[in-house]
């Protein structure tokens, strides 16, 4: 038997070749391989949670050598959150987060603390160090002033949400976490954390 399907969905945003730089003496497109490997495998692995990837046509051959059988890919027109957002919604989910490719590391407890937030909020944000946000959720559909805000992870901030929401209250604070998006970025990954798999085996 199988069960009720599922209403969250946890996607896995391919940003722009060349976005993230890799550390001295690894090539671009594998390290951008990797990162985006691991943080498919760990939405692939999330309770109560549909694993997604959300790609532009010019990368989906990537996305098939990344994921699980079984595993959606939304086609997207732009590597951007709302248009992630809006495939989700399409394909029939309530709710959705999406997860820049360059957080490896990224703890699934995060992602919970997400999808948490939309408890009591429309949108939840995590803060990424260093500027930018690593996840976005929203319920769905996607409201209004967040589709016309249309905001970039590498740009949006929590203040800039609030500002074109509502009212404050429609945009909840996840926890923050890293993103390697320069080659120092790699001395933020945590060898201890269980994990990243493809990035570590790339790196040693």
């Amino acid at each position: 038997m199988t069960g009720p399907p599922l209403v969250r969905c946890a996607i896995t945003l391919l940003g722009a070749p060349g976005a993230a730089a890799p550390p001295p003496g690894v090539a671009p497109a594998p390290w951008r391989a990797a990162l985006a490997e691991d943080v498919a495998d760990l939405l692939a692995g999330l309770a109560n949670v549909q694993g997604a990837v959300a790609v532009i046509p010019a990368d989906l051959e990537l996305a098939a050598r990344l994921i699980w059988p079984g595993t959606p890919v939304f086609t997207v027109d732009v590597a951007r959150p709302v248009a992630a957002l809006n495939a989700a919604a399409e394909a029939g989910y309530t709710e959705a987060a999406v997860i820049a490719a360059d957080a490896p590391d990224i703890p699934a407890l995060h992602i919970g603390k997400l999808f948490r937030g939309l408890g009591s909020h429309l949108v939840a944000a995590a803060p990424a160090a260093g500027g930018g946000l690593v996840g976005l959720a929203a319920r769905l559909p996607v409201p209004q002033w967040l589709v016309d805000a249309d905001p970039g992870l590498d740009d949006a901030t929590v203040a800039g949400l609030r500002a074109a929401a509502p009212g404050p209250r429609a945009v909840a604070e996840s926890p923050s976490w890293h993103r390697l998006r320069v080659p120092t970025d790699v001395h933020l990954l945590d060898p201890d954390l269980e994990g990243w798999e493809a990035t570590r085996a790339l790196l040693s």
